[in-house]
Protein backbone atom coordinates (compact mmCIF):
# COMPACT_ATOMS: atom_id res chain seq x y z
CA UNK A 1 0.00 0.00 0.00
CA UNK A 2 2.80 2.41 0.88
CA UNK A 3 4.57 1.76 -2.44
CA UNK A 4 1.29 2.37 -4.24
CA UNK A 5 0.92 5.76 -2.51
CA UNK A 6 4.47 6.69 -3.51
CA UNK A 7 3.74 5.62 -7.07
CA UNK A 8 0.55 7.70 -7.19
CA UNK A 9 2.45 10.61 -5.69
CA UNK A 10 4.93 10.31 -8.56
CA UNK A 11 2.07 10.39 -11.08
CA UNK A 12 0.69 13.49 -9.38
CA UNK A 13 4.15 15.10 -9.51
CA UNK A 14 4.27 14.53 -13.29
CA UNK A 15 0.88 16.18 -13.66
CA UNK A 16 2.05 19.20 -11.66
CA UNK A 17 5.18 19.55 -13.80
CA UNK A 18 3.14 19.37 -17.00
CA UNK A 19 0.71 21.94 -15.64
CA UNK A 20 3.60 24.33 -14.92
CA UNK A 21 5.06 23.67 -18.37
CA UNK A 22 1.77 24.68 -19.99
CA UNK A 23 1.57 27.82 -17.86
CA UNK A 24 5.08 28.81 -18.93
CA UNK A 25 4.31 28.20 -22.60
CA UNK A 26 1.10 30.21 -22.28
CA UNK A 27 3.10 33.17 -20.96
CA UNK A 28 5.49 32.79 -23.90
CA UNK A 29 2.56 32.94 -26.31
CA UNK A 30 1.34 36.15 -24.62
CA UNK A 31 4.78 37.67 -25.13
CA UNK A 32 4.99 36.50 -28.75
CA UNK A 33 1.55 37.93 -29.51
CA UNK A 34 2.73 41.26 -28.14
CA UNK A 35 5.77 41.17 -30.44
CA UNK A 36 3.58 40.26 -33.42
CA UNK A 37 1.47 43.35 -32.68
CA UNK A 38 4.63 45.49 -32.78
CA UNK A 39 5.40 44.12 -36.24
CA UNK A 40 1.79 44.54 -37.44
CA UNK A 41 1.83 48.23 -36.48
CA UNK A 42 4.86 48.79 -38.70
CA UNK A 43 2.87 47.72 -41.78
CA UNK A 44 5.73 45.96 -43.58
CA UNK A 45 3.69 44.72 -46.51
CA UNK A 46 1.34 41.94 -47.41
CA UNK A 47 3.94 39.14 -47.43
CA UNK A 48 4.95 39.91 -43.84
CA UNK A 49 1.30 40.25 -42.83
CA UNK A 50 0.50 36.83 -44.31
CA UNK A 51 3.32 35.27 -42.27
CA UNK A 52 2.19 37.20 -39.21
CA UNK A 53 -1.39 35.98 -39.62
CA UNK A 54 -0.10 32.42 -39.97
CA UNK A 55 1.70 32.76 -36.64
CA UNK A 56 -1.41 34.21 -35.02
CA UNK A 57 -3.46 31.25 -36.26
CA UNK A 58 -0.89 28.81 -34.92
CA UNK A 59 -0.95 30.58 -31.54
CA UNK A 60 -4.74 30.30 -31.46
CA UNK A 61 -4.52 26.60 -32.23
CA UNK A 62 -1.77 26.10 -29.67
CA UNK A 63 -3.91 27.76 -27.00
CA UNK A 64 -6.75 25.36 -27.87
CA UNK A 65 -4.42 22.40 -27.45
CA UNK A 66 -3.15 23.83 -24.17
CA UNK A 67 -6.73 24.07 -22.93
CA UNK A 68 -7.35 20.46 -23.90
CA UNK A 69 -4.18 19.31 -22.13
CA UNK A 70 -4.99 21.34 -19.00
CA UNK A 71 -8.43 19.73 -18.96
CA UNK A 72 -6.89 16.26 -19.27
CA UNK A 73 -4.49 17.07 -16.43
CA UNK A 74 -7.34 18.30 -14.20
CA UNK A 75 -9.36 15.17 -14.91
CA UNK A 76 -6.35 12.98 -14.21
CA UNK A 77 -5.66 14.76 -10.91
CA UNK A 78 -9.30 14.42 -9.94
CA UNK A 79 -9.22 10.73 -10.83
CA UNK A 80 -6.13 10.21 -8.70
CA UNK A 81 -7.64 12.11 -5.77
CA UNK A 82 -11.03 10.36 -5.86
CA UNK A 83 -9.89 6.84 -6.53
CA UNK A 84 -9.79 4.33 -3.73
CA UNK A 85 -6.78 2.75 -5.43
CA UNK A 86 -8.24 -0.72 -5.41
CA UNK A 87 -8.10 -3.60 -7.88
CA UNK A 88 -4.64 -2.78 -9.19
CA UNK A 89 -5.77 0.66 -10.37
CA UNK A 90 -2.16 1.76 -10.81
CA UNK A 91 -1.93 -0.20 -14.07
CA UNK A 92 -4.85 1.79 -15.48
CA UNK A 93 -3.37 5.04 -14.15
CA UNK A 94 -0.02 4.20 -15.72
CA UNK A 95 -1.56 3.47 -19.13
CA UNK A 96 -3.51 6.73 -19.10
CA UNK A 97 -0.46 8.61 -17.83
CA UNK A 98 1.65 7.29 -20.71
CA UNK A 99 -0.93 8.50 -23.24
CA UNK A 100 -0.97 11.94 -21.64
CA UNK A 101 2.83 11.94 -21.49
CA UNK A 102 2.97 11.23 -25.22
CA UNK A 103 0.51 14.06 -25.92
CA UNK A 104 2.59 16.44 -23.79
CA UNK A 105 5.80 15.39 -25.55
CA UNK A 106 4.22 15.99 -28.95
CA UNK A 107 2.86 19.35 -27.85
CA UNK A 108 6.20 20.49 -26.41
CA UNK A 109 7.99 19.48 -29.61
CA UNK A 110 5.48 21.39 -31.74
CA UNK A 111 5.63 24.39 -29.40
CA UNK A 112 9.39 24.64 -29.67
CA UNK A 113 9.28 24.30 -33.46
CA UNK A 114 6.78 27.18 -33.58
CA UNK A 115 8.92 29.14 -31.14
CA UNK A 116 12.03 28.70 -33.31
CA UNK A 117 10.13 29.81 -36.42
CA UNK A 118 8.77 32.83 -34.60
CA UNK A 119 12.20 33.75 -33.26
CA UNK A 120 13.56 33.70 -36.82
CA UNK A 121 10.63 35.89 -37.92
CA UNK A 122 11.26 38.33 -35.05
CA UNK A 123 14.96 38.47 -35.84
CA UNK A 124 14.10 39.43 -39.39
CA UNK A 125 11.32 41.98 -38.75
CA UNK A 126 11.76 43.48 -35.27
Amino acid sequence: MESQLIYLSDLNFNLDVWKRELKFQESEMDYFEEKLEHIAIRNLGSEVMIQLEGFQNKIIREREVMGHLRHRIRMKKRELAQSKFENNAEVVFQEKQVMLKDEMATFVKMHYELKENMMDFFLKYL
